[in-house]
């Protein structure tokens, strides 16, 4: 009977081990991560090559947003009394869409006239943020790297991947939302 006790109590001590963790099988690293973030690093920097080497040629002065964009004023107003949209208002624009190389992608007659309520519908991050620089009567030359554009995925269009753009806007009217 001893020998039974002593056969139980073993068990009993290999029975009450405190579970141990399991270990992964494979142990995932940051390399895709990594290798993406290279990889838009690299098409930045052609993007903004492209770019300045474009802004040399057409020697205007262009200005750059602190949205990471530039853009001139093909005309500007001086009007203090006009002011640029807020949260809300509506917005009625006309835009073209051309490749750096100045081939036009979308006409101002393919768009036909826009109308906006900024920040409330969907629009690009590049001109929804350049629609706000603007007001009523001018039109604007905007440079857009594909970040600010349709990016990676285009427009699914006429706009492929990673497509800087360039867009002359002009603002037809800024009405100001009832609300503000």
């Amino acid at each position: 009977m001893s020998k039974l006790i002593k056969i139980a109590f073993v068990l009993l001590l290999i029975g009450c081990k405190t579970p141990e963790a399991r270990r992964p099988i494979s142990v995932k690293t940051g390399s895709f991560i990594d290798v993406s973030v290279e990889r838009n690093k690299k098409l930045n920097a052609k993007e903004q090559a492209s770019i300045e080497k474009l802004l040399k040629q057409k020697q205007l002065d262009y200005l750059a947003s602190e949205s990471g964009f530039w853009y001139y004023y093909n005309n500007k107003v001086e009007n203090d009394t006009l002011k640029t949209p807020d949260f809300g208002d509506i917005v009625n624009f006309n835009y073209d869409v051309k490749s750096l190389n100045g081939s036009v992608i979308y006409s101002s007659e393919d768009l036909k006239t826009q109308t906006y309520a900024m920040d409330k519908e969907q629009l690009f991050t590049g001109l929804r943020e350049g629609l706000k620089l603007m007001k009523t009567g001018e039109t604007v030359t905007f440079l857009f790297p594909s970040q600010k554009a349709y990016g990676y995925y285009g427009d699914e269009n006429r706009i492929g991947s990673n497509t800087p753009l360039i867009c002359e806007v002009t603002v037809n009217s800024i009405t100001p939302n009832e609300t503000n």
